[in-house]
């Protein structure tokens, strides 16, 4: 299938790198003209603006917004309904709040255009490893485009098919790894709370090697100290424990290289989806006592610094290469 990809960051470039792999054809586009250039050489097509886009695109055009959330997006996609058609698929795969999604979806659906949200998560890694990703939009459109999304998933691997689960009657594409999550804006809420999970993790991680850290502290009577190996310890964990994840395989890598964090801050930002998912809880009437926790100890980091905190930033940057490093 021929995309435009609007937005060729970290996500966006290796995405449209993982497609043309896959043998789908790539129109490039982002405001940053070299970046342009670079996928170009690479194989795309390349575009100097949204109607240049638009006139390489084939009929139904598909066009996939990959850009960070709030108003850059909301201003393409304005532009990009501008110069779409009756028919034409906006993909947006960013990170936007899900009720920006279905108020997009009513307003592109007034002029004959399709709206699919894609909740994507696989950071840096993604064009190896392949994209989780959970998607909001109608049957036909979903089903129009899965040639796009078999591509950029992982695949089934070697991942031990789930004890239980009915291969005749579940949808094959959940153990690909991407579903059809529901009508415009169940991707995004999907992934949102995806994300309010993936605060509570990191920080119940972050907070166990700070005790483990902090074990050698002169607070503690002197039989009590131990001064302890974290690189070994996170190294051990991998390895047959109940909280083995990819999470630590990232916090083993960067204790391996250096024991002490040195190179991050612990200053720890959030990109706005852990604050919404608490909004969500709060809405909902459910307890979020961990994910809510976790949240404000982002809010802490920016004020006063720990090395659980430095453990944070050290997992981000391994899976978004999201950079804290020291001012």
């Amino acid at each position: 299938m021929k995309i435009g990809m609007i937005g060729l960051g970290r996500m966006g470039g290796n995405m449209a790198r993982r497609l043309m792999a896959g043998g789908h054809q790539i129109v490039a586009y982002d405001r940053d003209a070299d970046a342009v250039a670079t996928l170009a050489n690479e194989g795309a097509e390349p575009a100097t603006s949204l109607d240049d886009v638009r006139s390489k695109l084939d009929t139904p055009a598909i066009w996939w917004v990959m850009l960070p959330a709030g108003a850059i997006t909301e201003q393409t996609i304005e532009a990009i309904a501008t110069d779409a058609r009756p028919g034409d698929i906006v993909i947006d795969g960013g990170n936007s709040f899900y009720k920006d999604d279905i108020r997009r979806a009513k307003r592109l659906a007034e002029h004959g255009l399709h709206y699919v949200d894609v909740g994507t998560s696989g950071g840096v890694w993604g064009k190896e490893r392949g994209y989780c990703m959970m998607i909001g939009g109608d049957k036909e459109t979903v089903d129009l485009l899965d040639p796009v999304f078999d591509t950029l998933a992982p695949g089934t691997g070697d991942i031990v098919r789930t004890p239980g689960r009915i291969a005749e009657t579940a949808d094959p594409r959940a153990e690909k790894g991407y579903i059809h999550a529901g009508p415009a804006g169940s991707g995004h809420f999907v992934k949102m709370i995806h994300n309010g999970i993936e605060y509570g993790l990191m920080q119940a991680y972050a907070e166990g090697f700070d005790i483990l850290k902090s074990k050698n502290t002169d607070k503690l009577p002197e039989e009590e100290r131990f001064d302890l190996n974290l690189t070994d310890i996170a190294e051990v964990w991998r390895r047959g424990s109940v909280i083995s994840s990819w999470l630590l395989d990232l916090t083993a890598i960067a204790l391996a290289k250096d024991g002490m964090l040195e190179q991050f801050s612990g200053s720890v930002a959030d990109s706005g989806e852990g604050q919404w998912t608490i909004d969500a809880a709060m809405e909902q009437k459910v307890p979020a006592n961990v994910l809510t926790a976790s949240l404000f100890a982002r809010y802490r980091s920016r004020i006063d610094h720990t090395f659980g905190d430095k453990v944070l930033s050290a997992m981000r940057y391994g899976f978004g290469g999201h950079v804290e490093i020291p001012q």
